[in-house]
């Protein structure tokens, strides 16, 4: 409804975008109402935080495969298309723990380094077909999870973040949305850290 209320069309679908049948169905499900995907935005994400002593592999290969391994197989899915059209904007979202590591979070740091290893080695294959691909990595985002959070730890949290405050929802958009225009044609493979400066 809010889609349509700006003067276009959506399409909402539910998938498990780990499962590489549910996300080819989602790329023809996407095609048959619009007949193309031009913009990818690989957003999914988990966390299983725990030091490396004792987390259990379970709990690192789950946090990779929503993390990583979905934004993959939704690329592989995608790009096909968008080679055809020779037109194409993929965002990942990694986060500024996959560029300067977090104490307790092995699985959701190496997740989110791989994304930015994914970016740049998928706009390398394909910047000469027309596809850029970027990252953006958000530092702490204030959102409906992390709003109850102690106030103590809120204030420990800000004393490592150089402009003194977490980030918004909106401002990481903004970051994502720029990358999905026409004006950011002439960059691919960039990693925009939306950090309050964390990764300076």
């Amino acid at each position: 409804a809010e889609v349509r209320a700006l003067g276009s069309d959506g399409l909402a679908i539910t998938a498990d975008v780990s499962d590489p049948a549910q996300v080819e169905s989602l790329v023809e499900a996407v095609i048959a109402k619009f007949g193309k995907v031009d913009i990818l935005v690989n957003n999914a994400g988990t966390t299983r935080d725990n030091l490396i002593i004792r987390m259990k592999p379970e709990d690192f290969d789950a946090v990779i495969e929503t993390n990583l391994r979905s934004a993959w197989l939704c690329c592989k899915a995608a790009i096909g298309v968008m080679m055809r059209k020779r037109y194409g904007r993929i965002i990942n979202v990694s986060s500024v723990s996959g560029v300067v590591g977090q104490a307790g979070q092995t699985n959701y740091s190496a997740s989110k380094a791989g994304m930015i290893g994914l970016t740049k080695s998928l706009a390398r294959e394909y910047a000469n077909r027309g596809i850029t691909v970027n990252a953006v990595a958000p530092g702490f985002v204030l959102t409906d999870l992390t709003k109850d959070l102690p106030e103590d730890l809120v204030k420990q949290l800000n004393a490592v973040i150089p402009v003194g405050r977490w980030g918004t929802v909106e401002e990481v958009a903004k970051a994502v949305a720029f990358f999905a225009t026409k004006e950011s044609a002439y960059i691919t493979g960039q990693v925009l850290n939306v950090d309050g400066g964390m990764a300076m």
